[in-house]
């Protein structure tokens, strides 16, 4: 009789309390920004994620041979010396979302938190700390953005001789080696 009372409370749950949630590659994005020479800063991003959000784990999936910086003779740059794609070719974010604020949130309802990320990138793991906003966009879609961008420095990861070697090829005096990175992350059932 137990089991039967159990079976029926779970068939009466939302839906959206059993549901695995899936990244939207088409409505969702990430950008990180350059600056070259001290001065000249420019905006670039990934053209494809992939992700999920099941029982609280949240993962990203970052292609990073989609990298995208509107001039084709850099994204080739980027992906052979930086990023090394043949070796290295995606990069993994984690996190765990606190799923009972996520089902208590109505249609246009939203909350700030504070994140802990685990970012494996270049075949190195590091922990980063960063503010992101969760809006319920409707029953079976939310959006998780930076509240403000994320700073990411190549040291961190192993990736100073790469930037080191995308100047001199370029001719430049300097790279920076410290990037900030911002979201907009797309999740539907």
């Amino acid at each position: 009789m137990k089991k039967l009372l159990l079976l029926s409370l779970l068939v009466f749950l939302p839906f959206s309390a059993h549901a695995n949630w899936t990244l939207n590659n088409e409505k969702s994005s990430l950008h990180f920004v350059s600056v070259k020479k001290s001065t000249i800063g420019e905006v670039h991003r990934f053209t494809s994620l992939a992700g999920s959000l099941k029982e609280g784990k949240a993962s990203v999936v970052i292609d990073l041979a989609s990298v995208y910086t509107n001039i084709p003779v850099r994204d080739d740059r980027m992906k052979s010396m930086l990023f090394e794609i043949i070796q290295f070719p995606k990069a993994t974010i984690e996190t765990s979302i606190d799923e009972s604020k996520l089902k208590s949130l109505k249609i246009g309802e939203q909350y700030q938190t504070n994140l802990t990320v685990t970012i494996n990138l270049h075949g190195v793991s590091k922990e980063i700390s960063g503010d992101v906003q969760v809006i319920k966009l409707s029953d079976n879609s939310i959006v998780v953005n930076s509240v403000h961008p994320i700073i990411i420095k190549a040291a961190d990861f192993e990736l100073t001789g790469g930037i080191e070697a995308l100047a001199q090829v370029a001719k430049l005096p300097v790279i920076s080696s410290a990037v900030p990175v911002t979201f907009n992350l797309v999740f539907t059932q």
